[in-house]
């Protein structure tokens, strides 16, 4: 990869990254508002949170990080984007049910009474899970839903 295709693919994920981010505030605030507005379950908040931020940064990275793709029609990378989706969910929901598990109970020992223990636990599980699945899929989604897009 010459130094000028590498340049590009920085900026690509950096494109990608600021799609996730984007992702990430849809996913924190629906994931928040289901379950301290509505009383959610937690695992359910999740993944309607996740849902809706996966539909976000496919629409943005369709248009903006991968503008070559714009051309083509959209039911193969989108059907692409789902299944890359939907094996990071699976990724998600155990994990982010694990971490939970361990870090509300360490955040009623360390946590002052500003936020509840669950409030804080969920929300850090949360940003690990996002965190681990971001880098699953910006290279599944490089390397095969968007693979056509020259590197």
């Amino acid at each position: 990869m010459s130094v000028i295709n590498k340049k590009k693919e920085i900026k690509r994920f950096i494109k990608f990254g600021i799609v996730g981010f984007t992702g990430s505030v849809i996913d924190f605030g629906v994931f928040n508002l289901l379950t301290i507005a509505f009383d959610v379950a937690s695992i359910a908040s999740s993944t309607v949170s996740f849902a809706l931020a996966v539909i976000n940064n496919f629409v943005l990275n369709r248009f903006w990080t991968y503008p070559e793709t714009r051309q083509t029609p959209i039911y193969k990378p989108l059907v692409k984007f789902i299944i890359v989706s939907c094996l990071g969910l699976a990724i998600r929901i155990p994990l982010f049910a694990w971490l939970e598990k361990v870090l509300i109970p360490l955040a009623e020992k360390t946590i002052p009474n500003v936020l509840t223990p669950t409030i804080v636990g969920h929300n850090l599980s949360l940003a690990i899970v996002i965190g681990v699945v971001m880098l699953w899929n910006f290279f599944v989604n490089r390397f095969w839903t968007f693979k056509s897009v020259p590197a």
